[in-house]
């Protein structure tokens, strides 16, 4: 009997002492990261049978368990990831941000001083000042221009480092949960499955911190391994097995860095699309719908400003009597081959109309039968089964391919507006050679004896007619009969009598004017060249008409209404990222405490547990001390 009341007190003495070490290891660790509240599980040990019934033997200990929900650990992962994502997009957005809507930095200011100085010019066309002014302005528009664009590509820049970073803190994320996957099978495997409680804490501290870089997705093994998935169900984590993730150049654009898998040396490159979530999910989202939309804004901005102030310009003339030259240079679209594609593949585009510009990059490929042009933003594409030249171009927003030698299954990148901003130039260095006269004059002889008045004209033919500033004659027939002759050089001319209606436009040689009222018999009108035409502001006043005149965007917006669309955008991109990351985190906080009231410490509560299985391993001694003298009772009586 004292025998088999020692087994009792030892078996409740030694689970005793699990739970007073177990409580004392939740204490020490109440601020560990990670770790989750652990407990004792006790057991009934099998009663001995007897005449009277079946007699108690005690107690075992069980296992020792964490506590812990497996759903609200998921749901942290998934909250989790999405906070940082969001956290990253908009630290990288209030670059831009900041940068877009400076009062003093961003574009605006810089643009309304260059179209004031050609105003000026316009009141003062003969003063060298004013210029002078146009040119110093443009040379500060142009500089705004490229600073800001370099700014830009800065950014981008910083993005790909990041990625970089990232890629190696995943990689070593990964081979850590492999390692501890590895822990975990040998120490389960050698308590015949018992769980390794502080090493599955350890484990699951690594997937979290894994979470706050990409989506991450887990799934238990029977053997009690742990793997690992991201974006489309990619496993990172086999086993005890880690697959390194590296920073690869984008096939489709090499400036880029993306994510590739390394699959036994095999580089394979996970879709961009398919990497959510976290710091990295954060800056592809930043990168793919904010910081490339914006960049290519820019240049739209740049370039439909660059392509109409030429136009216009080159409709002019200078102070030395000759036609006005391109002001800016034009940047031509961006063509980037393919790493896939062979090195004796190449295409040439142009951009064709500058109003029609979209932000979007452009995809070119052959299958083998068709040329397919396809604008990215939306998948929206042309083809032709003839090869794209300069007389049949395959032409979509403006963005017109001239040229191409490719195989099949080659494609291109094409974008159009990406270096507009960075590429501006100012090709006018000389201030006569400021096209800011009209290049032909009009006037009406002073013996005419009509009311008839001619319009000064406007030149309505872009590329310049070579005959523009051939004299004209219009003279009305005698007897006054409504007709009227044209004498002169040039193509088109007519070869018999017009007839005259008040008012019309009269266009030869690529000029158009009107005349009015009511010519007499044998009134005579002329045509000629401005010759020193030094106060002529006809074309200034022209230029600057430029800064209210819809040209982008198919005629709807001005370029500074299209800046302030774009300053618009990204604030209110910047202000709903904002506020969705603070809700996020929010979200995340009360995962946590979710976690907390479940898994956490509570050090009043393992307070009293210890007073309790302290109480416990007392009795349990008291228990053994009167079997001791039971035993000895016995001894004494024989």
């Amino acid at each position: 009997m004292g025998n088999n009341i020692l087994n009792i007190g030892i078996s409740g003495l030694l689970t005793a002492q699990n739970q007073l070490q177990t409580t004392s290891h939740n204490i020490s660790n109440a601020t560990t990261p990670g770790f989750k509240r652990q407990e004792v599980l006790q057991g009934t040990n099998t009663p001995q049978s007897s005449g009277a019934g079946f007699v108690g033997k005690g107690v075992h200990t069980t296992t020792v368990q964490r506590i812990y929900s497996q759903f609200l650990v998921s749901q942290s992962l998934q909250v989790q990831a999405q906070s940082q994502s969001l956290d990253t997009n908009y630290a990288e957005i209030k670059q831009l941000d900041n940068m877009l809507a400076e009062a003093t930095s961003g574009l605006s200011p810089t643009l309304q001083k260059f179209f004031s100085a050609i105003q000026d010019v316009a009141t003062n066309p003969s003063l060298v000042s004013s210029r002078q002014s146009i040119l110093s302005n443009s040379e500060a528009l142009v500089s705004r221009f490229q600073s800001l664009d370099q700014r830009m590509s800065q950014i981008r820049s910083g993005v790909n480092e990041q990625v970089t970073s990232h890629i190696d803190e995943i990689n070593s994320l990964s081979k850590q949960i492999a390692e501890v996957n590895h822990r975990i099978l040998l120490a389960e495997g050698a308590a015949a499955g018992q769980p390794a409680n502080d090493l599955l804490d350890q484990r699951d501290d690594l997937i979290n911190q894994l979470s706050k870089f990409i989506n991450t997705d887990t799934v238990k093994q029977n053997d009690g391994s742990m793997n690992v998935y991201i974006g489309n169900g990619q496993a990172i984590v086999v086993g005890s097995r880690a697959l390194s993730l590296v920073a690869m150049k984008s096939p489709d654009n090499p400036d880029n860095l993306t994510v590739g898998l390394n699959n036994g040396g095999n580089i394979i490159q996970l879709p961009e699309e398919q990497i959510t979530g976290g710091a990295l999910g954060g800056l592809f989202s930043f990168r793919n719908d904010t910081l490339d939309k914006t960049q290519n804004s820019f240049g739209r901005i740049a370039i439909a400003l660059a392509q109409t102030f030429n136009e216009q310009h080159r409709l002019g003339m200078d102070l030395n009597g000759e036609m006005g030259t391109d002001f800016f240079t034009i940047s031509s679209p961006k063509v980037i081959s393919s790493l896939m594609n062979s090195g004796t593949s190449s295409v040439s585009a142009v951009i064709t109309d500058s109003g029609a510009l979209t932000t979007s990059d452009y995809q070119f490929s052959f299958d083998g039968t068709n040329y397919t042009l396809m604008r990215l933003s939306d998948n929206v594409s042309i083809s032709t089964s003839l090869a794209p030249s300069s007389s049949t171009p395959l032409t979509l927003d403006g963005v017109a391919i001239t040229g191409a030698t490719i195989l099949a299954n080659e494609r291109f990148l094409i974008q159009p507006t990406i270096n507009g901003a960075k590429d501006i130039e100012v090709n006018i260095k000389d201030t006569s050679k400021i096209a800011a006269a009209g290049p032909n004059r009009t006037s009406s002889t002073l013996s005419n004896t009509g009311t008839g008045t001619i319009s000064t004209g406007t030149v309505t033919t872009s590329p310049v007619d070579s005959n523009l500033q051939q004299p004209l004659t219009i003279t009305f027939q005698t007897p006054f009969n409504g007709l009227y002759d044209v004498t002169g050089i040039g193509t088109g001319l007519p070869a018999t009598s017009q007839v005259y209606t008040s008012g019309a436009d009269i266009t030869f040689n690529g000029y158009t004017f009107q005349i009015s009222g009511e010519p007499a018999a044998g009134d005579i009108f002329t045509v000629t060249p401005n010759h020193n035409g030094s106060a002529d502001n006809r074309n200034a006043l022209l230029l600057g008409a430029l800064q209210t005149k819809n040209t982008l965007e198919s005629g709807s917006a001005t370029y500074q209404s299209s800046y302030g669309q774009l300053v618009s955008q990204i604030g209110n991109k910047t202000r709903e990222l904002e506020v969705t990351s603070k809700a996020q985190a929010n979200l995340l906080t009360q995962t946590k405490k979710s976690m907390e009231s479940i898994s956490g410490v509570n050090l009043d509560e393992e307070a009293a547990n210890l007073m309790k299985f302290q109480q416990a391993f007392q009795a349990s001694s008291k228990v053994i001390e009167i079997s001791e003298k039971l035993f000895s009772s016995i001894l004494q009586l024989g």
